[in-house]
C-alpha cells in the first residue's frame, strides 16, 4: 500500500528526512513513532501530496505520489493533528460539504454519509453545531470525513492527543474497526497509543528510521526470567555454565529469588534453562522469556541517536 525509498527533505539548513525507506502492506495498522521534530509530519505531508521531497520514491497503492497526486489523494483518508472542522456548521452539513468536495455522486452521498456516520457512531449529533461538541466527538467527526469516500489508506496524525481516558478508549476501538476496511498509518509521539492500536511500529529519530518491526519482535529479547521457590547455594555460578547464558542478574522479588538471565545472540534460553533445572534439581517457580516495553526500546534508541 505504501512504498517509500530513499526519501530526503530539507528545510533550508535543517535536514528533516535522511534517506528514509519503508513499506506498509495492505491491511496493516502501522505506528509512525518518534519525538516531536523527528520527521513524522514531513513524511505524512509528502505521502498526501502536500510537500515534494528533495529525493526519493513515494508510492501509494502502486501510484507515484509526484506524478499521480490527485489519484493518490482520492485513495487517502487523512486526519491531520488539527482537525479541519467548521464550528458553526452542523455535523450533517459538514459531511455533505465534504462529500461534495470528494466528488461523491449525489445519488450515492446518502449511502456514503450514512456508512461513515454509523462507523463513527455520531448519528445522535448530526444536527449539532460542531463547535458545541466535545473534543472526543469532534475527533469522531474528523474521522467520519476521513473515511467518507471509503479510502484504501487512512492516515491519522496524533488522533488521540488531548483526549480524556474514556475518549481514548473509544477512539482506539474506532480505529481498530476502521482498520477492517482500510490500511492505517498512525502517527504519534505517545508510546502507549501505538502499543494499544498498532501491529507494527516504525520509529524515526532525527529524520532517520531507527527501528521497523512488529511490536512483538521489538519487545523480544535473548533473555529469560527465572524465579526459584527458595534460595539455591551457588545458583549464579551454576547457571552461567548453561549453554547460551552470558550472565545472571538478581532482581527484587517477594515470591522467591528471581533472576534475569542474559543470553548470547540467537540463544533460546528457556529450553536450556528448563533442562538444567531438571538436571540440577532447582526448585523453579517461574520460567519465561523476558520482554521489553516499547518505552524501553524507544529510550534505548534515543540514547544511541
Amino acid at each position: 500500500m505504501i512504498r517509500v525509498e530513499g526519501l530526503t527533505k530539507a528545510y533550508g539548513p535543517i535536514q528533516a528526512l535522511r534517506g528514509v525507506s519503508f513499506q506498509v502492506q495492505a491491511g496493516e495498522i502501522v505506528g509512525l513513532l518518534g519525538p516531536n521534530g523527528a520527521g513524522k509530519s514531513t513524511i505524512i505531508k509528502i505521502l498526501t501530496g502536500y510537500l515534494q521531497p528533495d529525493e526519493g520514491i513515494v508510492e501509494v497503492d502502486g501510484l507515484d505520489v509526484l506524478t499521480h497526486r490527485l489519484e493518490v489523494q482520492a485513495r487517502i483518508g487523512y486526519l491531520p493533528e488539527n482537525t479541519p472542522l467548521y464550528p458553526d456548521m452542523t455535523v450533517q452539513a459538514y459531511l455533505k460539504m465534504m462529500a461534495d468536495l470528494r466528488q461523491i455522486p449525489p445519488e450515492k452521498q446518502t449511502e456514503y454519509i450514512s456508512e461513515a456516520v454509523y462507523a463513527t457512531d455520531i448519528a445522535g449529533f448530526l444536527n449539532r453545531p460542531i463547535g458545541k461538541l466535545s473534543k472526543g466527538m469532534r475527533q469522531r467527526v474528523g474521522l467520519a470525513q476521513a473515511i467518507l469516500h471509503k479510502p484504501r489508506l487512512l492516515i491519522l496524525d496524533e488522533p488521540t492527543i488531548g483526549l480524556d481516558p474514556t475518549q481514548l478508549v473509544e477512539i482506539r476501538q474506532l480505529i481498530r474497526r476502521l482498520a477492517q476496511h482500510s490500511t492505517v498509518l498512525f502517527s504519534s509521539h505517545i508510546l502507549p497509543e501505538v502499543e494499544a492500536v498498532c501491529h507494527r511500529a516504525i520509529i524515526i529519530m532525527n529524520g532517520q528510521i531507527k527501528a521497523d518491526a512488529r511490536l512483538a519482535d521489538l519487545a523480544a529479547t535473548q533473555n529469560a526470567i527465572l524465579t526459584l521457590q527458595r534460595p539455591v547455594e551457588g545458583f549464579e555460578s551454576a547457571v552461567r555454565q548453561v549453554r547460551g547464558v552470558k550472565r545472571a542478574e538478581r532482581l527484587p522479588s517477594t515470591d522467591g529469588p528471581s533472576y534475569r538471565i542474559y543470553g548470547e545472540d540467537n540463544a533460546d534460553l528457556c529450553p536450556a534453562l528448563f533442562a538444567a533445572a531438571a538436571q540440577m534439581g532447582w526448585p523453579v517457580r517461574e520460567l519465561r522469556a523476558d520482554t521489553r516495553t516499547l518505552e524501553s526500546v524507544f529510550n534505548e534508541l534515543a540514547t544511541r541517536a
